[in-house]
């Protein structure tokens, strides 16, 4: 984080709305808080409201089910698998997390996997790699959703809205608020802006609007709005992905290949496959023992792109077909539990043609539009792009 502390004005309690609860909208929060810490007084902490579309928060996707006899859960991270923490920032924002264990290393047995073309043969299945310690990859527990409702419950000056919609921007009035005194204002020349939800209704004033909504979402909310960097949007190329998620009522009934006791033991797999990407035995993870076998498969994002109109039912049908010769199960070792996502803007694509595109910012409205695809799309993205935030609207002041 920058160092606030030679800033010389205090500035009265901002009002800023955040557009979406996922992980970038939870991190900004965090680290506005913090920042603010530094150079204010508590009275002058960010009024900070987050509005999120959806019933919960911090969209590192689980999806379980239930088995009515055991009582035991079938659970999909069918989002981001995992993550990783590559600078020093980061690494020690998510200490606190690692210690008490809501956020653990994943050693994972990494392998590469080619299918069969003969239903009579096994795949080979070639060892890869081991994740370690010195390159971690880390997941939350019990659930990858874990994570962010504890990020949402440390958030002591912010409320959360859930299931609103907001208004495209276009709607939105930007002119001083007459209700408001100079002196409630980010800044005595600040222009504020109204928010409305898809009903008409108002949400309130605000000095800051930022958007972290995924980037088709954020498109849409910032379309006719004269957003001064509307054009850079659509800059970035997304890609889409679908998930498969598979059950097994008990580990005797799993395929030859996912036996551990019939073939060494693996945790993920690298596809070469025209149409799956990766394999993830979710029941393996640290602290996911309890759990009924559950295997989650990302399709290749290229793949997904082509098929991303597609009927889901065909898709998956698809999906299945291209898991069923990866796995190689029969009638007797099916999975019992099968389910399918889509995710139409999943991916960002980064290749030495392309620059990350980092936050917009229109100075003037105090309007941002951030996210993990405004940078390489996981989940140190969304970290990384708080902190830009957060350092353009203190030096505006």
């Amino acid at each position: 984080m920058t160092d606030h502390a030679s800033c010389s004005t205090v500035l009265a309690a901002p009002k800023i709305a955040i557009i979406g609860g996922g992980l970038t909208g939870l991190l900004t929060a965090t680290l506005l808080a913090r920042a603010s810490n530094q150079i204010s007084s508590p009275s002058n902490t960010p009024q900070i409201t987050i509005f999120e579309k959806s019933r919960s928060v911090g969209r590192l996707a689980t999806r379980y089910r239930s088995d009515s006899e055991t009582g035991k859960n079938w659970q999909w991270s069918f989002g981001a698998q995992f993550f990783t923490a590559k600078t020093a920032d980061f690494q020690q924002f998510i200490a606190p997390w690692l210690d008490i264990g809501l956020l653990q290393p994943w050693c994972a047995e990494v392998v590469e996997l080619t299918p069969a073309n003969d239903r009579a043969k096994l795949p080979d299945i070639h060892s890869k790699e081991q994740w370690d310690a010195i390159h971690a990859r880390y997941i939350s527990t019990p659930k990858m959703t874990s994570w962010g409702r504890e990020l949402a419950t440390e958030l002591k000056h912010t409320t959360i809205v859930f299931k609103t919609r907001v208004a495209p921007l276009a709607q939105y009035s930007h002119h001083q608020n007459p209700q408001q005194s100079q002196n409630q204002t980010f800044n005595q020349n600040s222009k504020q802006t109204e928010l409305f939800d898809d009903t008409g209704a108002s949400l309130g004033w605000f000095d800051w609007v930022i958007c972290t909504a995924p980037n088709g979402q954020a498109v849409e909310l910032m379309a006719d709005s004269d957003f001064s960097q509307q054009a850079n949007i659509t800059k970035p190329q997304m890609q889409a992905c679908y998930t498969l998620m598979l059950g097994w009522d008990d580990v005797q009934k799993l395929p030859e290949t996912l036996n551990s006791q019939l073939a060494p033991q693996w945790d993920v797999a690298y596809l070469n496959s025209a149409v799956l990407d990766r394999i993830f035995i979710e029941h393996q993870k640290p602290a996911h023992d309890a759990l009924l076998p559950s295997v989650t498969i990302h399709a290749r994002n290229d793949w997904s792109q082509v098929h991303v109109d597609d009927d889901i039912e065909a898709v998956k049908a698809k999906l299945l077909e291209a898991a069923k010769q990866a796995l190689n199960w029969n009638d007797d070792s099916a999975p019992s539990q099968t389910d399918c996502h889509r995710w139409r803007y999943a991916a960002t694509i980064v290749n030495k043609d392309t620059k990350e595109l980092g936050i917009l910012v229109d100075e003037t409205k105090q309007w941002i539009v951030s996210g993990d695809w405004c940078a390489t799309g996981n989940i140190e993205s969304c970290y990384q792009m708080a902190q830009k935030t957060v350092e353009a609207i203190w030096q505006t002041q």
